[in-house]
């Protein structure tokens, strides 16, 4: 029996397989999720000139080329990528239309724990140490940051409140790089860490009434600040381990101010 010949192959020979389109770099939410976008020049000039280390990869567009300069040359030497891209392509990478034309992806700081000994041994260095329990908007974080790195404060203690914000995208840029000025620690809980501080620091916490004004505060000892969170300010459990409430009086035609503004208020006047 005659075999008919197998049949032909009329694709031709195999090729081998395209390689993938190289586009631009990845968006940082399709990055570790533990990386942050530090957006705008301020925010990135602090990071480049506190932690450069922490520097994953930058871009930036036209406009701010010779700005970006020094900071290309840092990753250069690290062997680490940086890239000029439009408008709408560093758009997306920030996450944001409010990246001020620059953005760089970083390793978040580390937030240690609050160690009340070691703080109580450098109390003499402290004029008022910075208590968050449960500010839980991001932008408001970042604005509290920004007003304490202004008036010269260097730290800032972080609760665990199931509420509590955290140093993410948004505080970094609205922070305009007070967040790299500021070493953050983390008391959970936090009520035992006020507690044993209270022995070299007051301990107020920030009501919206019932309080007394900052200024009548006793000044024996350096202020430790408590903010609580926006909607229903400091919990029970934090106040009672207070020894003082603060209030800020006004005219009475708005019930309170947002938790940024009184900080920024609280602290000037308390770091007097």
């Amino acid at each position: 029996m005659r075999r008919d010949p197998p049949p032909r192959d009329r694709r031709g020979p195999a090729r081998p397989p395209r390689p993938p389109a190289r586009g631009p770099e990845r968006a940082p939410r399709e990055e570790a999720a533990d990386l942050v976008r530090v957006a705008g020049l301020p925010a990135v000039s602090a990071l480049f000139a506190r932690a450069p280390q922490r520097v994953e990869r930058l871009f930036y567009e036209e406009a701010l080329r010779e700005a970006a300069g020094p900071f290309c040359k840092v990753l250069a030497a690290a062997r680490r990528p940086y890239r000029m891209l439009p408008r709408t392509e560093l758009d997306r990478v920030a996450g944001t239309v409010q990246h001020g034309g620059i953005v760089a992806i970083a390793r978040p700081k580390a937030i240690p724990g609050f160690d009340p000994a070691a703080v109580l041994a450098a109390r003499d260095r402290i004029p008022l140490l910075l208590v968050m329990d449960g500010i839980a908007n991001t932008h408001n974080l970042g604005a509290i940051a920004r007003t304490a790195a202004f008036f010269g404060l260097d730290r800032m203690v972080l609760s665990g409140h199931a509420k509590q914000a955290g140093p993410s995208d948004s505080a970094h840029r609205v922070a305009e790089g007070g967040l790299e000025h500021l070493t953050l620690y983390r008391a959970a809980p936090l009520v035992p860490a006020l507690e044993a501080i209270r022995p070299g620091f007051l301990v107020a916490g920030a009501v919206a009434e019932g309080g007394v004004d900052p200024v009548a505060l006793p000044r024996d000892r350096p202020v430790a600040l408590v903010l609580g969170n926006e909607e229903h300010g400091v919990p029970p459990e934090t106040l009672a381990a207070c020894e003082a409430r603060v209030t800020l009086r006004g005219s009475g035609r708005i019930e309170s101010l947002n938790v940024s503004v009184a900080a920024g208020i609280l602290i000037w006047a308390l770091k007097r």
